[in-house]
């Protein structure tokens, strides 16, 4: 997920977030979760300027308000990022990469993720450095003035404060000092001594750096994690695949720069598959570590292993590595299709294993579970739900349950086997972990890790999914952890929480020309998960009786997701083996009774585990009784997987056929493609509605690379409604893609199309790589929402607004807030919107004791029918689930491009938290629209509390939902930090546990 996005949200005007990685701060024992947004200024005085913005956040960022700023550091002379290896660590494939950042006033320590994203983070990063140019002047960071944040001086330091002596770096090697080999060195035509710490910085002296003497590296370590990896056939086919790189390096000549702007192609080597190695991500090559590593015993480096703080070999971090140009590209496309001529199928032992354990904290072993066969699994795939039931797990991100989890976890693999730890991710409660075998850790590669919230608004993290890909040898395999929605009717919202999942679970390549993939661009998928699919049948004592016989596949017949698969509404090509366990909810913890409390939940299969790919033997699939732990039981399936293994010599064979065949290629040709369709029309575009478009690009006999372009002094390729999937690709010759135009409308967009400011029209630009650009069009017609409308604007609609003329709901949208009635011509406007009545009066009527109101999840198909139904007046039509509609009012508020409480107000209101007659009076400054739709909403919160028996709401959860909504910071300014934000929650509460004598009837709508 973007979450740049959220940080640019809190920018002035005119800056702007290049990407951001989400890390974890170290400070001595305590870990503190950061979002890090590298920001850039174009001062008036020309040239650029950088500074990196740290945020603490309160889950995964969305939008601003899900962060604050904490602290800035300018991008200065002295200011350098450096990957470092903690003490006593050795490298880890997959684990966090530990980052030191340092200037002369500070310095910091990160964990950022591991993956393609954390390695284009800190090669912009490089990029943005200022160097010691002495015809560039100092940067002076006069506009962060703008952010009001505590760690700035009130005025603007001097460059010299913030820089030190050009080229030196207290107790610091100097930037390209020694570190690297040279080309030469590695030919063994000189030699090089490596002196001091010399870690890979990211510094403002940062110089072209010769390549990266992996062979070297790799004879001199050994063996990885007391795993022999068979140095010398490696190095044997490490030779030949150089010697054809050295080939595709020379015919590619200089077109290839590196990415920072300053080297040349020589400094881009082939890794282990003929693909250059972008040495600016290594931060391992290390003189101290090379020793740590040679010195350290093999006994020392299997505990390491076995309480899972090592693996993978660097063998297979250089398949991973990024730099691709065309002809490398070409390679890799062409030994993609001729897999099957280099490699043979070789079978590996996979366990798969889910747990909801309902918030608890680990008791008891898990090696019931875990290790409960005899032999040992090569891979573990352990994923967990509800890990943390609390509101600040909920809220804010941080739990302790995660290490408690990880470490029981660690403690109850296979006893026979030794493992290390690949990954692990976890979005509040849904945690998943990867463990390999320590002798297969040299063959995973390419791992990354996503998560995707399927919460209230689509965004919350109570439920959704994770998921790590990765590939183990040449087969790529995905394995997703999901936790769908709750209760028995609720088997659309499942549905559509993995129709989402799907979707939206992207992952960043390799090769950054290349779209990211989705998780059904893989070879294998395991899906686990607490996926809550009941059994239909409402007699429980029928189930209870039909569980006591065994008669399992008579029960089954009953089962929500056997029906929802066979109907092909999820799961499709998914399968799963036969159920031969009793249903594993629900229980009471501590015991193997059926539940006894006052809802009797009814048994269910609902923690299951499927899959999907060719090769793949189920050898077993159970659940595991004796773990009483939680009102779930453990379900664990053995799979034996065919993977893909690469034969080293018919390797070299293809290799060398495909660098022989491109050799006769004629570069010099001009790609030429031809596109299917050029111009697209949008019809009735709708609020939050998507609509796709699609044309091929067919090649013609050149390979090439195409891109979308942004047109001059724009920042991105197309408006921010519109996207193309994928925007950058790759095609070989007579070869095509389908491109996918999707428009999609949301709060940000959706002003300004109501007003006419903006239209649905739009012109793309298709470039080729060598080839020319194609010219794409598009238009269409925006129907105008209530969505997106100010509050002022509803009130003097008196008509729904698609039966007004777009003339008038322009001059309506464009009209000035004014805090008193101004003596205007026009009508007098209503109290307050009709739209926002009508949604709250129906929650009043029908959901005022609805259990987990505004924190379950609507239906799409349902709000799309409550958005036409407020913007065309049928509310006499409006038939709904309680949930959607209380997920549509979120929507509504949130889509306010003013929000209740005004902008102006906003400090104010956080000065004056705490102090109701303040808080009071504050509300009273408001204009009078925004004054009366504040104090209605407090009158149907607190109608909701007086009913919190039943609808197990209360005042703290109110409060921390709408907080963010009502009071949002002013745009164009930076956010607060989580201390200011928890005043803006309490200004809201306060109002909640001190009610005003209102009816809700008392407005007119």
């Amino acid at each position: 997920m973007d979450q740049s996005v959220a940080i640019q949200e809190t920018l002035a005007d005119g800056d702007y977030c290049v990407i951001a990685v989400q890390g974890v701060l170290c400070e001595g024992d305590s870990r503190q979760s950061r979002l890090l947004g590298l920001v850039r200024c174009r001062p008036e005085r020309g040239g650029q300027e950088h500074a990196l913005f740290l945020y603490t956040h309160r889950r995964m960022a969305i939008t601003g308000d899900d962060v604050s700023l904490d602290q800035i550091v300018p991008v200065s002379r002295d200011f350098t990022l450096e990957e470092v290896s903690p003490d006593g660590e050795l490298y880890i494939l997959g684990s966090d990469v530990t980052v030191q950042l340092d200037t002369a006033e500070l310095s910091l320590l990160f964990q950022l993720p591991f993956g393609s994203h954390t390695r284009t983070f800190l090669q912009e990063v490089a990029r943005a450095c200022p160097g010691f140019v002495p015809a560039i002047p100092d940067p002076e960071f006069l506009w962060l003035s703008r952010y009001r944040c505590t760690e700035l001086e009130p005025e603007p330091p001097t460059p010299q404060s913030w820089n030190s002596a050009p080229g030196t770096w207290p107790g610091r090697a100097r930037i390209g000092g020694g570190r690297y080999r040279s080309w030469k060195a590695r030919k063994g035509l000189e030699e090089t001594s490596p002196q001091g710490r010399a870690p890979f910085c990211l510094g403002a002296g940062l110089q072209s750096r010769p390549a990266f003497d992996w062979r070297g590296w790799q004879a001199g370590a050994g063996s990885f994690g007391g795993a022999e990896l068979g140095a010398e056939r490696l190095g044997q086919r490490d030779e030949e695949l150089e010697e054809a790189g050295r080939e595709m390096s020379a015919a590619a000549g200089s077109r290839e720069r590196d990415s920072a702007g300053g080297s040349s192609s020589d400094e881009l080597r082939p890794n282990g598959k003929g693909l250059p190695v972008d040495q600016s991500s290594w931060g391992q090559n290390k003189p101290e570590n090379s020793l740590s590593r040679q010195n350290k015993s093999k006994s020392e480096i299997s505990n390491m292993v076995r309480s899972s703080t090592i693996t993978v070999s660097d063998k297979a971090h250089i398949l991973s590595m990024q730099k691709f140009g065309l002809r490398d590209t070409i390679v890799k496309s062409h030994l993609i299709q001729k897999e099957e001529d280099y490699t043979y199928i070789q079978n590996f032992r996979f366990f798969v294993g889910t747990y909801n354990v309902n918030g608890q904290s680990p008791k008891e072993c898990l090696r019931p579970w875990l290790s409960h066969d005899t032999q040992a699994p090569d891979v573990y795939c352990v994923g967990f739900q509800e890990l943390d039931l609390s509101k600040e797990a909920f809220f804010f991100h941080d739990t302790p349950k995660e290490e408690e989890w990880f470490k029981a976890v660690s403690e109850g693999l296979h006893p026979d086997a030794k493992y290390a730890k690949v990954k692990l991710i976890r979005l509040v409660g849904i945690m998943l972990l990867l463990y390999v075998k320590q002798e297969h850790a040299a063959y995973i590669s390419e791992v990354e890790a996503e998560t995707v919230g399927t919460g209230i608004m689509g965004r919350m993290g109570n439920k959704g999914g994770v998921a790590i890909r990765f590939r183990f040898h040449n087969t790529s395999i995905c394995v997703v952890n999901s936790h769908l929605a709750a209760h028995t009717e609720e088997y659309e919202r499942r549905n559509q929480d993995y129709k989402d999942i799907c979707s939206r679970m992207q992952f960043c390549q390799v090769d950054p020309s290349l779209p990211p993939l989705t998780i059904s661009k893989h070879d294998v998928i395991l899906w686990l998960g607490d996926l809550n699919y009941r059994i239909e049948d409402p007699d429980v004592e029928k189930v209870k009786k039909l569980i006591e016989e065994k008669a399992f596949q008579t029960l089954y017949a009953y089962d929500q997701l056997r029906a929802q698969v066979a109907a092909k509404a999820v799961f499709e090509g998914f399968s799963e083996g036969e159920l031969t366990f009793q249903p594993t909810y629900k229980y009471d913890t501590g015991s193997d009774d059926w539940d006894t409390s006052e809802k009797c939940r009814a048994p269910a299969w609902c923690d299951r585990v499927l899959w999907k790919g060719k090769n793949i033997t189920q050898l077993s699939y159970q659940s595991h009784m004796a773990l009483k732990t939680s009102d779930h039981k453990p379900v664990s399936s053995v799979f034996d997987i065919g993977v893909r293994v690469i034969n080293e010599e018919l390797y070299r064979k293809t290799l060398e056929e495909i660098v022989r065949s491109l050799d006769k290629m004629e570069n010099a040709n001009i790609p030429s493609v031809s596109l299917s369709k050029r111009e697209f029309c949008f019809q009735n575009v709708k609020y939050m509605h998507l609509q796709v478009e699609s044309f091929t690009i067919r090649n013609g006999q050149v390979p090439c690379q195409f891109e979308f372009i942004s047109k001059p002094n724009e920042e991105s390729y197309c408006k921010q409604w519109l996207r193309a999937s994928p925007s950058r690709g790759f095609l070989l010759p007579d070869s095509s893609v389908e491109i996918e135009l999707e428009l999609f409308v949301n709060k940000t967009t959706a002003t300004k199309l109501n007003s006419g400011e903006d239209k649905i029209e739009d012109i793309l630009v298709l470039h080729l790589d060598r080839g020319k650009d194609y010219f794409l069009s598009v238009s269409g017609n925006y129907m105008p929402s209530c969505f997106g409308s100010p509050i002022h604007t509803l009130c003097y609609m008196k008509e729904p607004i698609l039966d007004l003329p777009l003339e008038t709901i322009r001059e309506l949208t464009l009209m000035r807030l004014q805090t008193e009635d101004n003596g205007s011509q026009l009508e007098k406007p209503m109290d307050i919107p009709k739209e926002l009545w009508i949604l709250v009066d129906y929650l009043y009527r029908n959901a005022i004791q609805q259990e987990d109101l505004f924190q379950q999840p609507g239906l799409r198909s349902e709000f799309d029918h409550i958005r036409d139904c407020l913007d065309t007046g049928t509310i006499d039509n409006l038939s709904a689930s309680n949930h959607s509609v209380a997920e549509a009012l979120l929507l509504f508020l949130e889509s306010l491009p003013e929000p209740v409480i005004c902008f102006s107000a906003y400090r104010n209101c956080l000065e004056c938290s705490g102090n109701l007659t303040a808080s009071k009076q504050v509300i009273t400054t408001l204009p009078a629209c925004h004054r009366n739709v504040f104090t209605y909403l407090m009158a149907f919160l607190q109608e909701l509390l007086k009913n919190s028996a039943k609808n197990h709401l209360d005042d703290n959860i109110l409060a921390s939902i709408f907080g963010s909504l009502l009071l949002r910071n002013p745009a164009g300014h930076q956010k607060l930090e989580m201390a200011e934000k928890k005043k803006a929650q309490e200004f809201v509460h306060q109002f909640l546990t001190h009610p005003e004598p209102l009816s809700l009837l008392s407005y007119s709508a």
